[in-house]
């Protein structure tokens, strides 16, 4: 059963939602007049209700709960449905305007609603903008060449015919919507003329604020091509963006405009005439037009974002009024729980009919998620992410034929009995209950074998006329009773699947069941069903990029039970002294072994010829994505920050240059012995090397401290060593560093303070250094959310590190070549520095130079920006200053420091981090 059914939701009307439909003679433009619709109310305020046990999803549900009448409310309640109805109540053919009370348990919708679409679209204009101002700036030619052929032509139109154009958009502009407030306001809206007010108002604050920016911070040809020199101007230019054409479209905009097409007809029109008129007249430029349409429109769509639009989406009680308008007849229905993707449901009693499940799907239900589902079709291959309807026909079409083409392979799913447009921006799916609960309703006792064989009997049904489902997640597993289950949330099917898209279908469900019931009986279950060839088929597919989001989250959160619940037992058995310390980490390490690869053991184990390489399917990884993001940021940071004049090129001594290059290169060898020196574990030196040289790649997303961490320890987890030893190493490596880098800073303090000979300025820069560090602890001890941070991290750095210590006491050739590495780190630094300022003419003391990198390059590393980028060359510079370098030459040489030690090295360590993940190393 199909049809239209008009229940009078007004999109334009700032009714709350939960008003009960205007009466007919307060129809708006454009609607039909109802004919008697059935009296519909909600229950909420006058009833006392018992709540009954909660419906699950796609599963039409309980009977609705038992209320109670309060004795104030003389509403009848709904009688019983059954085969005969009781006397005195209307038969299943009554007409409309007998039909009894309609009672709808449902919570009441919000006033206003957050629209995905609106976000989109600001978000689109303020694309357009962006992209007005690039054009601005790189196009000059071409804008120019415009306004030169139009002020060419402008005299050639009448004059008389341009003063008039000019009067009549001049009037119309304000005339316009003035008159579609009044509408507006007869029409009982004025919420949404208060919204258009607002927007307008907020649009000309932001035209003054780009009026501003254009005429004080922009470059020249930004300036050229948004304004122009009128020949009666005394020398004034033109604005930038007209301050009143701009609130004008955000106000139409925001008021709801795009609903009525007589008035967008009529805004448009005064638009283009007043546009035309002000070019003619020399008084404005074709992108400044553009700039003002694009800022009307978006600080519209962003104002309503912002704020929430009216909400026009059919409730409860429209819902009734349409099943009536069909051919149902319902008596009350309760609100059950959501689908996936936000579809609400509804489980309806019928006066003398079966209960229904219906499925109520609109355009903001639509617009959720948008850029979820576009990032995956972004990162996964076409046939690994289902396409998104692009209207709300096509949606109920889709959701439609895959019900029908269930029903018609035998598997057992709710059977569809109607479909309804519920006007202009919804419409309805009509099922037939089916009782039962969900499979994340049970308890994992209640998860029987042959409950699972049901399942799988009808997704084999399914595949074999080629439908997939997509989303056999728990809460798309319906239990009906001991022995049977039914699948439901079809709305997420494909018909005429793929065998990837069937083999993705079986991965998912294997996943979801060994989340209950473990993996041994998921895929025992599975093989003694679809058999061993089909399960192994899947094998490929077990990746938590292919299954859904609830399921990456499950488990996620399993992994981190299970390793949080081994690492409590193990500290009991360690303390107990059941297990040592090392076995112990061995049964850490085998707890965190994830589902999917118990799962794959599993298949392997009743198909051993079963294809282990994963199947392709992500286009994009995300990995890729940050290393062309970084890149791009690497490319747009050194053309901003290093300037050739900053630099003093001509200025420069190349030799000591070449020597301060070398130093920078020594200190990646210098970081290998670091680390090396603190891991028991033989590494490979030149893999060690490349990996600090790939960490200069990693800085430029992550602090520098946090990203070489990071790539310590996936390196030597990549190495073979697990995971709490290596995070040991590590911690310990940085724990002597720490220690090294504040004995280094005394000692170069003390020869700093004996060398100075009366010269004040090398002992004023070590003071201000020791200053600097002890008022930096003293912060971090004094205000408890950085206190309590850097203790979180430290003690979750330092974990371990005392077993890791003892040891390396074994073998102190390591702790040799790691406090070593240490030393030369620093001093390979310090002589970079050094050496630069020498290229410049700078004459200063190594021990001086060495207090100011130790003291400058903490305080620049603590602020958290990548790489230190900013803080770092500031403190270096006011540093050398303050320790007598004059800033002509501290300028110059701290930008060659950091070219060589932080810019130079990208490019290699980009290539170096490529070559060590394709070698699995990283």
């Amino acid at each position: 059963m199909t049809g239209t059914a008009d229940v009078g939701v007004d999109k334009d009307s700032d009714e709350s939602a939960a008003a009960v439909p205007s009466a007919p003679g307060n129809e708006s433009e454009g609607r039909p007049e109802p004919g008697p619709t059935p009296e519909v109310s909600l229950i909420k305020d006058r009833t006392i209700k018992t709540p009954a046990p909660a419906k699950t999803p796609g599963q039409p549900g309980p009977p609705p709960a038992e209320t109670t009448t309060a004795p104030e409310s003389a509403a009848p309640e709904p009688a019983p449905a059954g085969p005969e109805a009781p006397a005195g109540q209307p038969d299943d053919h009554a007409p409309l305007d007998e039909a009894p009370h309609l009672d709808v348990d449902e919570p009441l919708l919000a006033a206003r609603a957050h629209r995905p679409s609106d976000l989109i679209r600001f978000l689109a204009g303020v694309l357009g903008i962006v992209a007005v101002f690039l054009l601005a700036g790189i196009a000059t030619s071409t804008t120019t060449g415009i306004e030169q052929d139009i002020a060419t032509n402008a005299p050639h139109f009448s004059v008389v015919f341009s003063t008039i154009t000019g009067l009549i958009s001049s009037v119309a502009v304000l005339a316009v919507p003035l008159a579609f407030a009044v509408e507006r306001l007869i029409k009982r809206d004025g919420l949404r003329v208060a919204d258009g007010v607002l927007a307008s108002v907020l649009a000309y604050g932001v035209s003054l604020g780009v009026d501003w920016w254009v005429a004080e911070g922009a470059s020249d040809n930004i300036r050229e091509a948004l304004t122009r020199l009128p020949m009666d101007s005394n020398g004034t230019l033109t604005d930038p963006v007209h301050g009143y054409l701009a609130p004008v479209i955000a106000y139409m905009t925001a008021v709801g405009m795009s609903s009525r097409p007589r008035w967008r007809v009529a805004l448009w029109v005064v638009v283009v005439f007043s546009g035309i008129t002000e070019l003619l007249g020399g008084y404005t430029t074709p992108l400044s037009l553009m700039l003002t349409v694009l800022i009307g429109w978006s600080v519209a769509y962003g104002t309503l974002y912002a704020i929430g639009s009216p909400n026009i989406r059919p409730t409860g009680q429209h819902l009734m009024i349409g099943l009536r308008k069909v051919g149902f007849t319902p008596a009350g229905a309760v609100r059950a729980p959501d689908a996936p993707g936000g579809t609400r449901r509804y489980h309806v009693i019928q006066q003398g009919g079966p209960p229904l499940d219906v499925h109520i799907i609109d355009r903001e239900q639509q617009a959720s998620g948008f850029f979820y589902r576009a990032w995956r079709r972004l990162r996964l291959r076409s046939v690994a992410v289902r396409r998104s309807p692009q209207s709300l026909r096509q949606a109920l079409e889709q959701e439609a034929l895959i019900a029908y083409a269930a029903a018609a392979s035998g598997a057992c799913a709710p059977q569809l009995v109607a479909t309804s447009e519920l006007g202009p921006d919804a419409a309805i799916l009509v099922y037939e209950n089916v009782e039962g609960c969900t499979l994340d309703e049970l308890s994992d006792e209640e998860v029987t074998d042959p409950v699972m064989a049901s399942i799988w009997q009808s997704v084999a049904a399914l595949h074999e006329r080629r439908i997939a489902h997509r989303r056999l997640t728990g809460e798309s597993l319906l239990v009906v009773d001991e022995r049977t289950g039914c699948l439901v949330n079809l709305s997420g099917g494909d018909i005429a699947a793929t065998d990837l898209t069937l083999r993705i279908d079986v991965a998912q469900l294997l996943t979801t069941f060994a989340l209950r019931i473990g993996p041994e009986r998921a895929v025992a279950t599975a093989n003694a069903v679809l058999g061993a060839e089909r399960v192994a088929q899947a094998l490929p597919l077990l990746q938590p990029v292919g299954m859904s989001r609830s399921t990456r989250v499950d488990l996620a959160k399993l992994t981190k039970e299970r390793k949080a619940a081994a690492r409590a037992r193990a500290l009991e058995q360690v303390a107990a002294g059941e297990r040592t310390q090392q076995q112990a980490e061995e049964d850490i390490a085998a707890a965190g072994e994830d589902l999917l690869s118990r799962i794959r053991g599993q298949i392997l184990q009743i198909a051993p010829e079963a294809p282990m390489a994963p199947a392709k399917l992500e286009r994009l990884k995300p990995k890729s994505l940050i290393m062309v993001i970084a890149l791009t940021f690497a490319a747009y940071l050194a053309l901003t920050t290093i300037k050739p004049a900053q630099l003093k090129l001509s200025q420069m001594n190349w030799a000591w240059a070449a020597a301060a290059l070398l130093a920078a290169a020594f200190s990646y060898v210098a970081a290998a012995m670091s680390l090396t020196g603190f891991v028991p574990e033989r590494l490979p030196f030149r893999r060690t090397v490349a990996a600090q040289l790939a960490g200069s790649f990693v800085k430029l997303v992550a602090p520098a401290a946090i990203g070489g961490i990071a790539l310590n320890t996936r390196y030597l987890q990549k190495a073979g060593i697990r995971s709490g030893q290596a995070v040991a190493s590590v911690g310990a490596s940085q724990l002597a560093g720490l220690a090294g880098h504040l004995l280094l800073l005394f000692s170069f303090g003390l020869i700093t303070g004996s060398q100075t000979n009366g010269d004040l300025s090398a002992s004023r820069a070590v003071i201000i250094g020791v200053l600097s560090a002890a008022v930096l602890a003293l912060v971090v001890a004094a205000v408890a959310p950085l206190r309590r941070f850097v203790l979180g991290r430290l003690r979750s750095l330092f974990f371990g590190v005392v077993p890791r210590m003892l040891d390396l006491m074994q073998t102190p050739s390591k702790l040799v070549t790691g406090f070593g590495g240490i030393l030369l780190l620093t001093l390979s630094f310090t002589a970079c520095l050094d050496f630069s300022v020498r290229a410049f003419g700078g004459n200063i003391s190594f021990s001086a130079v060495a207090v100011v990198f130790l003291t400058a390059n903490a305080a620049g590393s603590a602020i958290p920006t990548p790489g230190g980028i900013g803080p770092v060359e500031v403190a270096l510079i006011g540093a050398l200053t303050v320790a007598d370098v004059s800033p002509a030459v501290a300028t110059p040489a701290v930008f060659l420091y950091r070219a060589l030690t932080f810019w130079l090295p990208v490019l290699p360590g980009w290539i170096s981090y490529n070559v060590l993940q394709r070698k699995n190393a990283l």
